[in-house]
């Protein structure tokens, strides 16, 4: 045999590489032999041998490496290649020479190699998804980036890794075919395949590309851990990541490609997902074409179908946990729900002619089995669900949670879901705890009806807890007493102690209330009447809790009295409460009768000081006329003041204020400045001094009080007015038929700072002419500026009356003020 010999001698055993490759024959002696190396040179020439001995080694390796992977793709080609041969032979009936000779003919006429003409060839005769594909992608190619392939090399590659993956024995074998074949053109750099189990935990079942350490760690995924492929497989729909470092996503090989795209579909048939196909590139990922999309979904589902036909059997031994065919199981779930005490339906998938799922058959009702329209278990036994229950895919959105189940293998459980059925086309609504499963290829529905009664019963033993209720029923015949739960803790007894009988109560509680338990026993035993009462319950602890206690006699067919009903109250925080009402109404009262007392102390030294019409002035040739209204409210009691009063110096003083607040303390500064206003005045000042003065009564001498007032000095002899205004409104003129405000003096509130000067004016006046004094009450309105109020005063001012009394009660009639104020108002009229 030749030592350089590379391909096998046909006789030779198939099964023997040929590591003879390339290799040299040792030399006989003293032919051709090789000086032997010196002495010094030894190691060296040692060391140099060995290596060169490595470097050839791993060369020849992975030569014989990648000639196996030329004989698996030659392998494959030929068998595409003999799939559409058989084509040739079915269409033109003739045999496989002359197929084969056709084939090499059309090959040659079309410019196409072999394998490109069988895998067109194979996709006219198919018309299934891969073919769909190709034609896509014919349609698509031209002008759109990405996909510079020829149409007839994707063809191949997809009909290649198709033959690969159905004809390979495990999924490792399925993932290895498919990124060589498919995926390594479209630029990835490796592929995960993963299968889901019946608890929703994942298994890598293939890999291609990623390292046997990565590998290894990324065996199994716990249900509930967030990874890529369980984002698709939850999802059910395809989940692309232009970085999955970006994304912050988990996932295989991700410490080897962090900064690579994913592109995660799920790979299901008929509606379940068997498993999910993850594709990594070692870059970013962009938008891909929607041809590149369109045969990444057509490899997910060509993985979906090797998936399904693999007989390997998920983790654990669970048989079709992980798609797997091993039968539907529906025999062993339905003799499982036989055993369960609760409604329960076992569903099975029920698919179209193109393989998707439309409904499930009802294969199994279960012999607790009751239905909500009233029909029996055979007129549902292998109906579709839909059909038997249309109102599934309804509001209660119970088939979506089915078809779900059945998708990913992920249960659903949920309490007090509304579930509709037509009885007789009239929709009867009821709730019920739900329970989805799924169990190889089928699916177990569970569901319990909630009992009303149960909920009611459920309802009142909280309502009793609440409310510290607790019922109690004594048998009289028999001597029977059966206490509810709450009533031990009531009564500060262990429930292994006895309850107490009615006719012990007495000893139970309160001396002082042993005559009020008497009338209650008195009136429910020997009245025979419907009794209630309370008392103060004496516990063995200490405690004393007040109680009430309601019972009723149950009488027999004779009249006689059979036993008695009733409940005890815990009503201590009720007692307690009452008894802080009532002394809170008690602490009320008597502040309102002293608030009241106060307010009316005020109110009498207001009138006091200031009553509502003055007597009339001795002033020659000037009639004076007040008036002053209260506060509607007592308890607003203010602090508006007036004054008119003729001085030695036979001048009238005229003024009105208005002290900031209401109460004691605003008719208390009221009284101060009205009567430091009088005794300044003697002194013969002018208005403004007497304002300056004033405010340092207001500033230095009161409690800090704030207050506004006019002040106006009338001379008969000269009929003049000298008036000043610190902080409130312009007294009002009225000349003829016209009324106007005087001019807005410059001065300051009293009381604001510790001194102030203050503006005069000098007005005046002629016979018949009126000068009104007001404070702010007879003008105010809370939703009106005060221009717009001054502007109708003067309005109903410039009315004509006979009398200056008639003036100012006419202004008091027609004023539009809503602040709830008291009210002064000084007039003067030159005779």
């Amino acid at each position: 045999m030749d030592p350089r010999y590379t391909g096998g001698d046909p006789s030779a055993d198939p099964g023997a590489p040929a590591v003879f490759e390339g290799a040299v024959p040792a030399p006989a002696d003293g032919e051709g032999a090789v000086p032997a190396p010196a002495e010094g040179d030894a190691s060296a020439a040692s060391a140099d041998g060995a290596a060169s001995a490595d470097g050839r080694l791993a060369a020849t390796v992975e030569r014989l490496r990648g000639e196996v992977r030329a004989a698996h793709a030659a392998a494959e080609g030929r068998a595409l290649i003999e799939v559409a041969k058989g084509v040739i032979v079915e269409r033109l009936g003739c045999g496989p020479a002359q197929a084969a000779r056709q084939l090499a003919e059309l090959a040659d006429r079309a410019g196409l190699s072999r394998l490109e003409l069988a895998a067109d060839i194979i996709n006219q005769a198919a018309r299934d998804r891969m073919a769909e594909v190709a034609d896509d992608f014919v349609r698509t190619a031209v002008g759109e980036p990405g996909t510079t392939a020829p149409a007839a090399s994707v063809a191949v590659r997809l009909r290649t890794a198709e033959s690969a993956a159905l004809s390979a024995g495990d999924t490792q074998a399925v993932a290895e075919s498919l990124l060589t074949h498919a995926l390594e053109p479209l630029g990835a750099v490796a592929v995960a395949i993963w299968t889901t189990g019946p608890d929703t935990s994942l298994s890598l079942r293939g890999h291609a590309g990623f390292g046997l350490d990565e590998a290894a760690r990324w065996h199994y995924v716990p249900p509930g851990v967030t990874t890529a492929a369980r984002q698709a497989l939850t999802g059910r729909s395809t989940v692309r990541y232009a970085s999955l470092a970006a994304a912050g996503i988990p996932s295989i090989g991700r410490a080897h490609h962090p900064e690579g795209g994913r592109v995660v579909v799920p790979a299901g048939t008929g509606g379940r997902i068997h498993g999910v196909l993850e594709i990594c590139w070692a870059r970013p990922l962009g938008p891909l074409p929607q041809a590149v999309e369109r045969q990444i979904e057509a490899l997910a589902e060509l993985c979906a179908h090797t998936l399904e036909a693999l007989p390997e059997a998920a983790p654990g031994g669970f048989a079709g946990g992980t798609g797997g065919t091993g039968g539907d199981g529906a025999p062993a779930l339905a003799e499982l729900s036989d055993g369960l005490y609760d409604p329960a339906l076992v569903l099975t998938p029920h698919l179209d002619e193109d393989g998707r799922l439309v409904d499930f058959r009802i294969r199994h009702a279960n012999a607790h089995f009751q239905d909500p329209a009233g029909r029996p278990r055979g007129s549902v036994d292998g109906a579709l669900l839909l059909e038997a229950y249309p109102a599934t895919a309804g509001g209660s959105e119970l088939f979506d949670r089915i078809e779900r189940v059945y998708a990913t293998g992920e249960p659903f459980r949920a309490r007090r879901i509304r579930l509709t059925a037509l009885v007789d086309q009239v929709p009867l609504d009821s709730l019920a705890d739900i329970s989805i499963s799924r169990f190889g290829t089928g699916v177990l529905l569970i569901w319990r009806v909630e009992d009303e009664s149960a909920r009611l019963a459920s309802l009142l033993q909280h309502a009793q807890r609440l409310g510290r209720v607790g019922a109690f029923e004594e048998d009289v015949v028999a001597g029977e007493i059966t206490w509810h739960g709450q009533l031990f803790e009531l009564f500060g007894r262990r429930p292994t102690e006895p309850p107490v009988a009615l006719r012990d109560l007495a000893a139970h509680a309160h001396p002082d209330d042993a005559e009020t338990i008497r009338r209650f026993l008195q009136k429910v035993l020997y009245q025979r009447r419907v009794g209630s009462t309370a008392f103060r319950m004496l516990r063995h602890d200490g405690v004393t809790r007040h109680i009430r206690v309601t019972a009723e006699p149950a009488l027999g067919t004779d009249g006689g009295l059979q036993a008695v009903r009733g409940a005890y109250q815990d009503i201590s925080a009720q007692h307690w409460t009452e008894v802080a009402l009532t002394a809170t109404r008690d602490r009320l009262a008597a502040t309102e009768e002293a608030a009241e007392e106060r307010n009316r102390l005020t109110l009498q030294l207001q009138h006091a000081i200031m009553p509502p019409a003055k007597p009339p002035l001795d002033a020659p040739g000037l009639d004076v006329a007040v008036r002053y209204r209260p506060a509607e409210t007592e308890s607003l009691v203010g602090g508006d003041w007036y004054d008119a009063v003729v001085l030695p110096s036979k001048k009238v003083l005229l003024c009105v204020g208005d002290v900031a607040g209401h109460g004691v303390e605003a008719a208390t500064g009221m009284v101060v400045l009205r009567n430091a206003l009088r005794g300044l005045a003697v002194t013969g000042a002018g208005p403004g001094q007497l304002l300056s003065w004033l405010n340092s009564v207001a500033h230095h001498l009161t409690a800090h009080v704030t207050a506004t007032a006019v002040c106006g000095i009338y001379d008969p002899e000269s009929r003049t007015l000298r008036w000043a205004r610190a902080g409130h409104l312009p007294p009002v003129l009225v000349r003829g038929e016209d009324a106007v405000d005087l001019p807005l003096l410059r001065g300051l509130l009293l009381g604001a700072l510790a001194e102030a000067e203050y503006e005069e004016s000098e007005l005046r006046l002629e016979p018949g002419d009126t000068v009104l004094m007001y404070t702010d009450g007879l003008v105010e309105r809370r939703d009106t500026a005060v221009h717009d109020s001054v502007a109708q005063l003067l309005t109903v001012a410039r009315q004509p009356t006979h009398s200056l009394e008639r003036r100012l009660d006419h202004l008091l009639e027609r004023s539009k003020s809503d602040t709830d104020d008291d009210t002064c108002v000084v007039g003067v009229q030159v005779s």
